[in-house]
């Protein structure tokens, strides 16, 4: 039974990552990991600063990684994706906007 479980995980991981495998696909991957690099571009920069920050790459890689992902979504017409995504990339662009308001206003955000 669990090797009927593994040879079924096997199949489908085989199906998605390798048969299925395309420009778009590679694509996605790419922005998923520039996305999922602001947690550890926000982790270091706490790790330095002795405290939580965010600093100003965070949201940079949210950003690119946001709009990449976003070009994912239309291009593979995935309407979650292309609503989560739109949203959010409207938030980091907002965020980005107050950073570069406040820039000599003593910003909790780093210029990093």
């Amino acid at each position: 039974m669990i090797i009927q479980y593994g040879q079924a995980l096997s199949d489908y991981l085989y199906d998605v990552f390798v048969a299925k495998f395309d420009f778009w696909l590679a694509f996605g991957l790419v922005a998923q990991l520039f996305f999922t690099a602001r947690f550890l571009v926000q982790w270091i920069a706490s790790e330095r600063a002795g405290n939580s920050v965010v600093p100003m790459a965070f949201w940079f890689c949210s950003m690119g990684g946001g709009l990449m992902t976003l070009t994912y979504g239309i291009a593979k017409r995935e309407p979650i994706i292309i609503l989560g995504q739109g949203l959010a990339t409207v938030i980091y662009l907002r965020n980005i906007m107050l950073i570069w308001k406040n820039r000599g206003k003593g910003s909790q955000t780093l210029d990093r």
